[in-house]
């Protein structure tokens, strides 16, 4: 399929900079289940469009603060962006300078890149040091940690030094410097679990009145992980869709949230994933069960590369509550596959038509997985 059916213009004013306040009074647009004309609500209203038996599966992945701003002895500034962990466990001292087996080392952007030296180290906020260590020849990422400066805390992990040292990591289309106040408010209220460099998007819409609200009329939560990274933000540039590689991110489904699954499908209810990284677990932990006319999942955790567009739809996934995404990327393709390359087209034409405020901190859109 072509990638070109996925393009559409975005009035630069559209693009939000900044979250409402309280999370539920954002907007959210409704996609009738079967299709038909989008209905305008609130978030908060979620209630009217669930029922009870219901299933929702949330992600409780933590954002970490992963951009970290250095200074180089020749004066040049240096930004990290700090993707994942590449070599975990072992403690560091300001005095170690060799990667040992399990060594704290994590894979990071880097701008500029290429002038930085191996066994480099900038100065970072904090009495922090970033330390460069390889690049990565066909990632052009680099491997690097962060340490204790002189005087700083002997055996801190590079982890729990973007606490001190790192930047919530907006991205790029917030043309802002990240505050104090994101730091709270680019979390999902449910977040547990550290590891993210991007928030599942669609979960900052949600509070804790609104869940137990859920809760009550009998809607049950499920958790998964999915540690979000950056490549969730990167367009398609291949000119098919099926041609385009897709990155890798680290999650985890548990026999729990197994459990409800099984337990929704048993009681005819809905399994609605918030947000498309939830969609992309459950997809990933997909199993045919005879029991069932539709699948479940199996408990599972590693790394999952899944690309949902059409053609390779959801087979777990009833629905979908989800933010509005960028153009040509695979997370409108992963809309797509729920309910078409038409209908996602006339979904975000009638979004910018009424005004929605379009990605990480805009409104949110519930859809309905169109019957095969």
């Amino acid at each position: 399929m072509d990638t070109r059916a996925f393009d559409f213009e975005l009035p630069r004013e559209r693009i939000a900079q900044a979250p409402v306040e309280p999370r539920d009074r954002a907007r959210l647009l409704v996609r009738p289940t079967g299709g038909g004309e989008a209905r305008d609500s609130l978030v908060r209203d979620l209630p009217d469009w669930l029922r009870p038996g219901d299933l929702l599966v949330l992600n409780d992945t933590r954002v970490l603060p992963a951009r970290v701003q250095g200074r180089r002895e020749t004066g040049g500034q240096v930004e990290l962006l700090f993707l994942e962990p590449v070599l975990p466990g072992t403690l560091l001292t300001p005095e170690s300078t060799e990667v040992a087996p399990g060594a704290d080392v994590w894979r990071a952007m880097v701008k500029p890149a290429r002038k930085i030296k191996a066994g480099e180290c900038v100065a970072c906020s904090g009495g922090v040091v970033a330390r460069f260590l390889e690049r990565e020849a066909e990632s052009g990422y680099w491997l690097a940690r962060l340490e204790p400066g002189q005087g700083g805390h002997v055996g801190t992990t590079t982890e729990e030094l973007m606490a001190i040292a790192g930047a919530m990591p907006l991205p790029p289309y917030i043309e802002r410097p990240a505050t104090e106040a994101d730091t709270e408010r680019y979390q999902t209220v449910y977040a547990r679990k550290p590891g993210a460099v991007a928030a599942p998007t669609a979960g900052l819409h949600l509070t804790e009145d609104l869940l137990q609200r859920l809760d009550a009329m009998g809607v049950r939560q499920a958790t998964v992980t999915l540690h979000v990274g950056a490549g969730t933000f990167l367009p398609v540039t291949a000119d098919r869709i099926e041609d385009h590689r897709m990155h890798s991110e680290r999650f985890e489904l548990g026999e729990e949230a197994a459990a409800e699954v099984r337990a929704c499908r048993e009681r005819g209810g809905r399994v609605v994933p918030v947000g498309t990284t939830s969609a992309r677990v459950l997809e990933s932990c997909a199993l045919r069960d005879p029991d069932f006319e539709r699948d479940i999942v199996e408990a599972r955790a590693g790394s999952t590369d899944i690309f949902l567009h059409p053609g390779s739809g959801p087979r777990v996934c009833d629905g979908l509550f989800t933010n509005f995404h960028l153009p040509k990327s695979t997370l409108l393709m992963l809309v797509a596959s729920f309910i078409g390359v038409e209908e996602m087209r006339e979904l975000y034409r009638t979004a910018i038509e009424r005004e929605y405020r379009f990605y990480s901190y805009g409104d949110a859109s519930l859809l309905w997985r169109r019957p095969t």
